[in-house]
């Protein structure tokens, strides 16, 4: 699941809209996944993929605004698992759900697999709150249909971040060719992190301080948000004179992870430097000179 090869995408815009029922397909898979806004499923409902046995996802913002909330299911058929959540789920206002190509190549089982799995990556990666209730185990598979199973999450996983879902994702998923670490040494804490594609990943065991200066909550509120939602999903875990991180974690942007780790606004471009004492600014601007 973790290896990384090339490969291409297809999407289909069924009604002509960007924003309306896209169908993606992976080179060389025969799922598909569709993605669609909330608005349209009374609409596009009567499509054969929606009566196909699925796993899918339904995504929308949280009530305190702070973020998005996702909720993973599954449904044999997807059609009145996703009916009944129009009528009776009010956070989410858009929906990707994925399906093979063939009908009956998944199985109730199979779907459910993939739900439990989901479940299981997404309270990992802790990048966005769960609306389930109830985080199912995984049914009892045969080893050839497990296997097949953790390919096609696989391609799942590929497909995601190209919708703009990051709630699976974290750090180590893919092979991510790690640059030099840079550290970060300010006010009694020490940080450790590097650049990623994904963006600026402070490593496990990095420090942050324990309390954020009170110009950070409006001059910087963004950030202080993030901070303070690690703090309660348990990312940052308090000790006597810090936090700690509990596991690698990508944030957007290096000024981003400055500004969780020192508790205040910061240009991480200068704040994370390497052994040398080089900022990650002069490095960027070395290798950019580089011909």
């Amino acid at each position: 699941m973790n290896n990384i090869h090339p490969f291409s995408i297809r999407i289909f815009v069924a009604n002509g809209d960007p924003d309306g029922l896209r169908i993606i397909e992976r080179s060389n898979w025969n799922g598909k996944a569709m993605v669609f806004p909330r608005t349209l499923l009374p609409e596009i409902k009567k499509r054969e993929e929606f009566g196909r046995t699925g796993v899918y996802l339904l995504l929308g913002p949280r009530e305190d605004g702070e973020g998005e909330l996702i909720y993973i299911g599954e449904g044999d058929p997807v059609r009145p698992r996703l009916e009944n959540h129009f009528s009776k789920k009010d956070f989410w206002n858009r929906g990707v759900f994925f399906v093979t190509g063939q009908e009956g190549a998944l199985n109730k089982a199979h779907v459910q697999y993939l739900e439990a799995r989901l479940i299981e990556l997404a309270q990992t990666a802790k990048r966005l709150p769960l609306d389930n209730l109830n985080h199912p185990k995984r049914p009892t598979l045969n080893e050839a249909d497990q296997a097949d199973m953790e390919v096609f999450l696989g391609h799942i996983l590929q497909i995601l971040p190209l919708l703009g879902i990051s709630a699976f994702e974290k750090p180590g998923m893919s092979k991510t060719v790690r640059k030099s670490h840079l550290f970060l040494n300010s006010k009694g804490v020490n940080a450790e992190g590097f650049e990623s594609t994904g963006g600026f990943v402070v490593c496990k065991g990095s420090q942050a301080v324990l309390e954020s200066v009170p110009s950070m909550k409006t001059h910087v509120r963004g950030m202080y948000d993030i901070r303070k939602k690690l703090i309660e999903s348990g990312v940052l875990q308090k000790e006597d004179t810090c936090f700690r991180f509990s596991q690698d974690y990508s944030f957007s942007s290096p000024s981003t992870a400055a500004a969780v780790v020192m508790g205040r606004s910061a240009n991480g471009r200068i704040e994370w430097k390497d052994n040398n004492g080089r900022t990650l600014k002069a490095i960027q601007e070395s290798l950019a000179e580089q011909k």
